[in-house]
């Protein structure tokens, strides 16, 4: 191409397709992705049911796929860093830890909200 942007339409269209390109190359070599897919698989459906309102339902839905977020993004990171080099650094150990506790935080934020609202709604 002669290094003009692409806008409009035809810009969209290709960020759609970049965005597939990382869910399927996420999907290939992560498997804590794959759990993650799998988790959000069985618990939106769960949210339609137990959720009393479009509020929450919407906010269990939307704290459930908080968690592929923050495994898509801990994964681009690791892959990152990885390829900068094999050899041990301590801002890339950091790095990883880094990303690897947003998704551990993300998974408790999902333990609290849904817990406190099937509390709320069963006991």
């Amino acid at each position: 191409m002669d290094g003009v942007k692409k806008t409009g339409l035809r810009r969209v269209v290709n960020a759609a397709g970049y965005s597939l390109c990382g869910l399927r190359a996420a999907w290939r070599t992560e498997a804590a992705f794959r759990q993650e897919v799998i988790l959000v698989a069985i618990l939106l459906p769960l949210a339609l049911l137990f959720g009393n309102n479009g509020v929450e339902r919407a906010l269990l839905m939307s704290v459930t796929m908080v968690v592929v977020v923050a495994e898509l993004l801990n994964s681009a990171i690791e892959a990152v860093v990885d390829r900068i080099g094999p050899e041990h650094h301590l801002l890339a150990g950091a790095a990883k830890d880094m990303g690897s506790a947003a998704v551990f935080v993300s998974l408790v934020m999902v333990a609290m909200v849904w817990g406190v609202l099937l509390y709320e709604r069963f006991c």
